[in-house]
């Protein structure tokens, strides 16, 4: 049975479109990867995807995860609760200081509880704070149902929608 998967791209232009969700839990640390491990950022990949069909990069050798992972235009954030991995993004510096929210996700047992609009705002204001012109990212409908609602309610807008069969 074949279903439907709808595609969202969401954009913002400007700092000022960011509605920040402040960190209220001190417990919960969110931390640059300033050594970068390809081998980090595919076991965050595989982590973190796994629950949301997170499957084009499963099959790269180690080559293109290093190619990946190790360029100087991947920056890897981690957030961290009591020590243990509560999720990452990942920002993509592209062309015309475009920049794209690669990946992002929480780990399961960190879901539902007010992480995820912490963690974007942070990734969003990192964008910003390297010299951004546009913040953009795309999710789809095999995403967490939050997803979007998250990324809109951090301000972002729906620029496209794709569906593919």
């Amino acid at each position: 049975m074949n279903q439907s998967v709808t595609t969202y791209y969401l954009e913002m232009d400007h700092p000022k479109e960011l509605k920040y969700k402040h960190n209220t839990d001190p417990a919960l640390q969110i931390m640059e990867c300033k050594v970068k491990q390809y081998e980090f950022n595919r076991f965050l990949y595989e982590f973190i995807g796994k629950p949301w069909h997170w499957v084009d990069k499963l099959q790269w050798s180690d080559g293109q995860w290093r190619q990946y992972a190790e360029n100087d235009k991947l920056r890897t954030w981690v957030a961290y609760k009591f020590g243990s991995l509560a999720g990452y993004y990942e920002l993509q510096f592209q062309a015309d200081r475009n920049v794209e929210i690669a990946y992002f996700g929480l780990a399961k047992r960190f879901i539902g509880k007010g992480y995820g609009g912490v963690l974007l705002s942070h990734a969003i204001q990192s964008a910003w704070d390297r010299g951004a012109k546009r913040v953009w990212v795309h999710t789809c409908t095999l995403d967490h149902p939050n997803a979007v609602n998250n990324y809109q309610a951090r301000g972002l807008k729906i620029y496209k929608e794709e569906v593919s069969h």
